[in-house]
């Protein structure tokens, strides 16, 4: 069965089926409908695949020109029919893993995709779990799901674990250049899995085992986590001290040795940061342990919205108003610059605290004209020089970079910047409370 279904992959006969077209999902199959192989992507959403049958993207980095070839040329497929995947003789999932209100895993959407698997499942077939999960997730729930069938993993069917690693908004690192971590149950369901991902991928990195894959993601961003949390203690560090923060990161990131640049903000968002270290937290308490490093990551990263919206409490304060009444106009939803994804994003704690404050909400974000949020929606309004004016505090949340921020200043009379998108603007009319108190860091306040 191996050698079959590598010759399959050599030749570009191998159907290709891809679970989930997300953020994960749709990049992938695109890359393998560009190597040549046909590619069947299944979703659960009538949307997604009536967007995707018409050759239109829904994702921000896939390119819909991309997506309207390859249906054209029948190399992909979007349809909601389970059974189709039975044509596949690779499967990658790709579906979201979420956590609970105890941040504890949610593994009902990996669950459903291995039993899915499983029903359409044949000698012959790769299976990939791509979903960010806790070590052990492939071997204790892909792996049985296919042994019940009466199929042995190694030899009728391979299986494996190959994180993903998508960069929303990463205009130089995309799916094919960055490099793809796979670990399989068997070193024969490694070898497969590494042939069908060098058809499509730079750099593919085999590792000993599944876990080993597994807790290679976990390790990525449970390094991210710790580190902007210790950029954000940092913030609070200066501005007790009355230094500027961001001088000192790029002071401190001029050493070519032994230090890596992270910065502070109001928080971390997407899907990866916020709650990846916790499916590691959350496996090691079932052996008895306490990751402490990632729990103090996660009280101190979780605290900063608070603290943004504290300093935005103060600076109205010193212009004697207070938050309840006050108009505060947020810049930026969005986890991070220039996307289309609040997955968690910091901005939507913002709001909400300053809501429960009294404060009269409203956002601007070039790149999401509406989200829903508590079952209300939300729209973005207007960058006009009356929506500035109306607002009694301007509050950056993302820095995106469609946003002239001169202008911004020229035209606001109070701004609280969290990502020091100011920090190059000139003298101007508004008053600028950065994270860190610094006269050195403030805007000089013309009459």
């Amino acid at each position: 069965m191996k050698e079959l279904l590598s010759k399959k992959i050599e030749d570009r006969t191998a159907v290709v089926g891809v679970i989930g077209l997300g953020y994960v999902g749709l990049p992938l199959a695109v890359e393998f409908g560009k190597a040549g192989f046909t590619v069947i992507g299944y979703d659960v959403s009538n949307r997604v695949v009536e967007l995707l049958s018409r050759g239109e993207s829904h994702i921000q980095d896939v390119k819909g020109a991309d997506v309207a070839a390859l249906v054209r040329s029948g190399h992909l497929v979007a349809t909601t029919d389970e059974t189709r995947l039975r044509e596949a003789d690779a499967i990658s999932i790709a579906v979201p893993t979420p956590l609970v209100k105890t941040r504890d895993p949610d593994m009902s959407y990996v669950q459903a995709a291995a039993e899915a698997v499983a029903r359409v499942a044949h000698p012959g077939m790769l299976v990939v779990l791509e979903s960010t999960t806790y070590p052990g997730t492939t071997r204790e729930l892909l792996q049985p799901a296919l042994e019940r069938e009466g199929l042995v993993v190694g030899e009728d069917v391979f299986v494996a674990f190959s994180p993903e690693r998508v960069d929303p908004g990463n205009e130089r690192y995309h799916t094919r250049n960055t490099p793809k971590v796979v670990g399989g149950i068997t070193s024969a369901c490694t070898e497969v899995a590494v042939h069908l991902y060098e058809s499509c991928i730079d750099t593919v990195v085999p590792v000993s085992c599944t876990e080993a894959a597994e807790l290679t993601k976990l390790l990525e961003n449970t390094f991210r986590s710790v580190n902007i949390a210790l950029a954000n203690e940092m913030a609070i560090v200066c501005d007790k001290l009355g230094v500027n923060v961001w001088e000192v990161v790029e002071a401190a990131a001029t050493k070519p040795f032994g230090f890596m640049k992270f910065t502070p903000g109001p928080g971390i968002g997407g899907h990866c940061i916020p709650l990846d270290p916790h499916y590691l937290a959350w496996k090691m308490r079932t052996l008895n342990y306490r990751t402490r490093f990632i729990d103090l990551a996660s009280e101190l990263n979780s605290e900063m919205p608070a603290y943004l919206v504290e300093k935005v409490a103060l600076a109205l304060n010193e212009e004697r108003k207070a938050v309840n009444g006050s108009r505060v106009l947020v810049m930026g939803v969005a986890y991070k610059r220039d996307i289309d994804d609040v997955r968690e994003s910091p901005a939507l704690d913002v709001i909400r605290l300053l809501q429960d404050r009294g404060a009269d909400v409203v956002y601007h974000d070039p790149h999401i004209a509406a989200f829903r949020e508590d079952q209300h929606v939300l729209e973005s309004v207007p960058l006009t020089a009356a929506e500035v004016g109306r607002a009694d505090a301007v509050v950056i949340v993302t820095d995106h970079r469609a946003i002239d921020y001169q202008w911004l200043a020229d035209t606001a009379r109070l701004i609280v910047d969290s990502r020091n998108a100011t920090g190059k603007t000139h003298a101007s009319r508004a008053k600028v409370v950065h994270l860190s108190a610094s006269s050195a860091s403030q805007l000089v306040a013309l009459p």
